[in-house]
């Protein structure tokens, strides 16, 4: 077997693993909120707009990679709970900005808090110093891996 082959099989054997060990995270930290609760795309539109600020429905649709109408159906779930607000487009009044609102913020806040604590707690009990470390330097290569799937 090559070099090229012998990576190719370890870069698939690796991309299985962190797709796992991230769909199990993601899972065990969606199980502990109630039912009722937003669902992971409104949570994650939601941060998006506090993070990068307002935006159009078609960008939001293209940034979190799903069919407009869908981001529409997200967006009138996140408006008629107070969550996000929507204004005419200052630059071109025919498009609507969406935006994050006060109560939002605070939705935000409260899961983000629960959610930290909870892998805080574990990290804390769980790892020593050392792997805490490493987990950290992982973050940024996550985060750009998440961004450009």
């Amino acid at each position: 077997m090559d070099e090229d082959a012998g990576n190719s099989a370890e870069f698939c054997g690796t991309a299985a693993r962190l797709r796992i060990a991230v769909g199990r995270v993601a899972r065990r930290l969606r199980q502990a909120h109630a039912v009722g609760e937003l669902t992971l795309s409104e949570v994650s539109v939601l941060a998006r707009l506090e993070r990068q600020g307002p935006a159009t429905p078609g960008a939001l649709a293209e940034l979190e990679r799903v069919r407009p109408q869908a981001m529409g159906t997200t967006l009138a779930a996140l408006e008629e709970r107070g969550l996000v607000t929507r204004r005419p487009d200052a630059e071109d009044g025919r498009r609507v900005v969406m935006s994050v609102t006060d109560t939002g913020r605070g939705v935000l806040d409260d899961r983000r808090s629960e959610s930290t604590q909870r892998i805080a707690r574990v990290l804390t009990a769980e790892f020593t110093a050392a792997e805490r470390r490493q987990l950290l330097d992982a973050v940024p290569l996550l985060e750009r891996l998440a961004e450009r799937l």
